[in-house]
């Protein structure tokens, strides 16, 4: 199956974002992706802050988008626009960093009102790094994700279905699209 790069943007450690990537990178797994989790937060922030392309820490998560087939890209919503930390590092990747591949664009917030963050904020600057394909992405509001005791979360069950069947969307399509980049 694919190799997938599923990227958190969210500064904080006790993240509802980044929670709500692990679960849905664990439906990834299930259905027989390789994931691979990325916390922005977790890269030096002197290497973000100063573009600092030649950090080792830049250079190998350069290196993870070089080698995935897909890309889920979570993020926190704060001014309506995802966040400034997902900014940073979109900002020193390459331009065509996300070439070919399938991208699932995911945010979370407190309102209603910053539901359209993905399509009038994010998806832009996806698009214009190249992909083959952005898959319907999706917005959660925070009070529709619990975090259990343990640290995992439960999901409001509308929103629950609605992430698995953009998730499912996303690994259809990047099951479609992996021969063709394995041929190539």
């Amino acid at each position: 199956m694919a190799t997938v790069l599923s990227v958190s943007g969210s500064p904080s450690p006790t993240s509802r974002t980044a929670r709500l990537l692990r679960d849905l990178d664990a439906r990834l797994t299930a259905q027989g992706h390789e994931v691979i989790p990325l916390d922005v937060r977790t890269l030096p922030p002197e290497a973000l802050l100063h573009a600092d392309f030649g950090h080792p820490a830049i250079v190998e998560a350069t290196a993870q988008f070089e080698r995935t087939d897909g890309v889920v890209i979570g993020t926190p919503v704060y001014k309506a626009a995802y966040s400034g930390l997902l900014k940073s590092l979109l900002d020193l990747l390459p331009q065509h960093a996300l070439r070919g591949k399938t991208v699932l664009p995911l945010a979370t917030g407190g309102t209603t009102a910053h539901v359209l963050a993905i399509d009038y904020a994010l998806r832009p600057v996806l698009a214009s790094m190249d992909p083959a394909h952005i898959t319907p992405g999706w917005f959660v509001l925070d009070r529709h994700i619990e975090v259990r005791q343990d640290g995992g979360i439960d999901v409001e069950p509308g929103t629950r279905q609605a992430l698995d069947q953009v998730t499912d969307q996303f690994s259809a399509a990047l099951s479609a699209r992996t021969p063709l980049r394995a041929a190539a």
